[in-house]
């Protein structure tokens, strides 16, 4: 299972990028339970921004984020999008993502990261 993360870049404060988390190579038997989005700005610890638990349909947000952040799942394409409004100059931060795998067959779950995205709030 690999992570592809895309979106970001370079934004004005005020802006609303969004950010696309796609998983691939899912096998037989697999399927995802649920997927979050993190960020990590250069000297700060890593924090979990938002999750959507797929088994159970819901999703949940930092209090740092929340109101402003919005996450949405593709069950098509496996995707996971961060809608991101009114940015900061304190949203600056490297945002990547994980997926949780069921994997039936082997009656496990497991984790997989994906490389992250940078994103860039400056005027």
């Amino acid at each position: 299972v690999q992570l592809q993360a895309s979106g970001g870049g370079l934004v004005h404060p005020g802006g609303s990028p969004k950010l696309s988390c796609t998983a691939s190579g899912i096998g037989s038997g697999q399927s995802i339970y649920g997927m979050s989005w993190y960020r990590q700005a250069p000297g700060n610890e890593r924090e979990r921004i938002a999750t959507f638990t797929r088994a159970i349909n819901t999703t949940k947000y930092a209090d740092s984020v929340k109101g402003q952040f919005t996450i949405s799942f593709d069950n098509l394409r496996n995707t996971l999008d961060l809608q991101m409004n009114n940015l900061k100059v304190e949203d600056t931060a490297n945002y990547f993502c994980n997926v949780v795998i069921s994997d039936t067959v082997q009656s496990r779950t497991f984790v997989r990261w994906g490389q992250g995205t940078q994103v860039t709030v400056s005027s």
